[in-house]
């Protein structure tokens, strides 16, 4: 259940970068999202890309089995 939130959650993260992203390229926001780019449009880019990579690594960190890789790095 917690792994299945955190993945969905990851995964919403980057989707949401990533299409801003796509999307002020070409003079469009989402509506909820204009808070970004009040300081100014490169502190907007730049929280896009944290939006990416926070994504990413939220699901690379949920789907990552941690007893395992305890088991792993004990072993050697």
């Amino acid at each position: 259940m917690r792994k299945n939130f955190w993945m969905f959650a990851g995964f919403l993260l980057f989707v949401f970068g990533f299409l801003s992203l796509v999307l002020s390229m070409i003079g469009v926001q989402f509506a909820f999202l204009t808070w970004m780019d009040q300081p100014g449009r490169l502190f907007g880019f730049v929280l896009r890309l944290v939006f990416i990579i926070a994504g990413v690594l939220t699901v690379i960190m949920a789907s990552t089995d941690w007893d395992r890789e305890m088991a792993e790095s004990s072993a050697e």
